[in-house]
Parts: C-alpha cells; structure tokens; sequence
C-alpha cells in the first residue's frame, strides 16, 4: 500500500492552469487517504527556445529534464516516499525508466482515478509457470 507520494507533471506554458491540475490531482490522492509530500512542476516553452516543442517531452525516456528529475529523485531519498504520481500520461517506457531511476512505482493520473479505496502499484501481467515437479492427480477407482 503506498501512504506517501510526490506529485510531477510536465506541463506546456499555453497551459494557464497546471495549478488547479495539481491541485485536482492532489485532492484524489489525499481522499484515497494518501500524503502528498511534494510537488515538482516542469514548464515547457517558458523559455525562448522551448516554445516551437510545447508539447513534445524534454526527454524521451523520462518525460522531464534532467534537473527536474534529480529534484524529484533528492526528495524521495530525503523522505519515506512510496510512489511518484504524474498528471501526465506516460509511456510503458517512460513508466519502466523512471520507476529504475527513482527506485519506487510511477503512478499516473489515470491510475489514481482507477483506484477505488487506496493506491496500489498497478499490477503487472502475470506468466503462468508450469511447475514439471509436480505429480499429475490421479485419481483411483
């Protein structure tokens, strides 16, 4: 069960309210009684440079710059942080480097919207392994 979380979300500047995402987002997590330890906002097109790739990521394998992303990585070492929750949707790629980069389960907003009662780690397919030591049932007559 996670009980501590920090929120990121990568966000482009035409978005005016990132605020009230994070806000909105911060809401869901603490109903599902869930601690919002954090939040890290990364804009997009802020700056000069940045305005012709408003909606592109800054990084393919972890969605936010890598500033940002040792920002958030200090905060969870500093704190007993369970998962990172992004507002943003994300790749299966994205979602496995940053969960190695951070050591902790990556949620996304969807995932939290999909609990019911307490965040989980969303569950991975599971392989059925066939066990060859084991003896057939047979049964008598």
């Amino acid at each position: 069960m996670i009980r501590t979380v920090v929120l990121v979300g990568l966000f482009s500047a035409r978005v005016r309210d990132y605020q009230d995402q994070l806000d909105a987002l911060d809401a869901q997590v603490t109903t599902l009684g869930v601690r919002v330890h954090a939040r890290f906002v990364q804009r997009r097109g802020v700056s000069a440079g940045g305005v012709r790739l408003l909606s592109s990521p800054l990084s393919r394998r972890f969605l936010i710059g890598t500033g940002k992303l040792a920002q958030v990585a200090a905060a969870c070492a500093s704190a007993d942080i369970d998962a990172i929750v992004f507002v943003n949707e994300l790749t299966a790629y994205q979602r496995r480097w940053l969960s190695a980069r951070f050591g902790r389960p990556v949620l996304t907003r969807t995932d939290v919207a999909r609990s019911t009662s307490a965040l989980t780690v969303p569950a991975r397919p599971r392989r059925l392994s066939t066990d060859r030591t084991a003896k057939p049932n047979r049964h008598r007559r």
